[in-house]
C-alpha cells in the first residue's frame, strides 16, 4: 500500500500506466533523493506545489545522479544504484476521505501486486536466497520530513521470527520468481 497525493507525477503515471517500480534507495543515498525533494515531472505545477517551491524537471534521473535502467515485467525504468528494486502493477486504487468534499479525490491508497523483486546480493541472508539480512539493509526512512536510518543492531529476539517465513509467503511470491535471471531474487 501506497499512500500517494493524486495531483503529483507519480500517482498520475501509476493511473494512466497501471505500473510504477519502488527503488529502495540506502541511507547512503540521502543526497540522491533530496536532489529530486521539490521537483515535479508534471510541466503544470499545481498552485499549493508553486507555493511549496516545486520546480518542473523532466529529467530527475540525471539530477539525481541516479542510472535508469529497464524494467522486467513493467515499462518504467529502475534506479541503477538503488539495493532493491520492486516492480509492481497498480491492483486497486483506495480514496481517502472520499467523504470529505475539501479533500475528495486529492489523497489515495495504491494498492500495488509486486511483479519482479531485484536486490543487491551481498543484501541477502547467509544460507537463503530470498531473505534481506536487516543487519546489512539499510533503507533511507523518511520520518515527518525528516531524513533517518535504521540501526543494525537488533532491539530485541522477536518469537514471530521462530516461525518459518515461507508459512508467510503469498503465491505472487512464486509467480514472480518465475525464469528470473541469477541475481534476481
Amino acid at each position: 500500500m501506497l499512500g500517494l497525493q493524486t495531483a503529483s507525477q507519480t500517482p498520475q503515471n501509476m493511473m494512466r500506466t497501471g505500473e510504477c517500480v519502488l527503488n529502495l534507495p540506502t541511507v547512503h543515498q540521502v543526497d540522491a533523493v533530496d536532489r529530486l525533494a521539490r521537483l515535479t515531472g508534471s510541466r503544470e505545477i499545481p498552485n499549493f506545489k508553486k507555493q511549496l517551491g516545486y520546480d518542473y524537471e523532466p529529467s530527475k534521473f540525471e539530477v539525481a545522479g541516479l542510472t535508469p535502467i529497464p524494467s522486467r515485467t513493467v515499462a518504467a525504468p529502475r534506479a541503477l544504484e538503488c539495493p532493491i528494486q520492486l516492480e509492481a502493477v497498480l491492483a486497486e486504487r483506495h480514496d481517502i476521505m472520499a467523504d470529505d468534499p475539501q479533500v475528495a479525490g486529492l489523497l489515495s491508497a495504491f494498492e500495488v501486486r509486486i511483479t519482479r523483486v531485484h536486490v543487491l546480493p551481498s543484501l541477502l541472508m547467509e544460507g537463503h536466497e530470498n531473505r534481506i539480512d536487516p543487519a546489512k539493509w539499510q533503507p533511507l526512512i523518511m520520518n515527518f520530513q525528516k531524513f533517518y536510518g535504521v540501526s543494525n543492531v537488533e532491539a530485541a529476539p522477536s518469537r514471530l521470527a521462530q516461525i518459518e517465513e515461507s508459512k508467510y509467503r503469498m503465491p505472487d511470491v512464486d509467480r514472480a520468481r518465475v525464469a528470473a535471471p541469477q541475481g534476481v531474487c
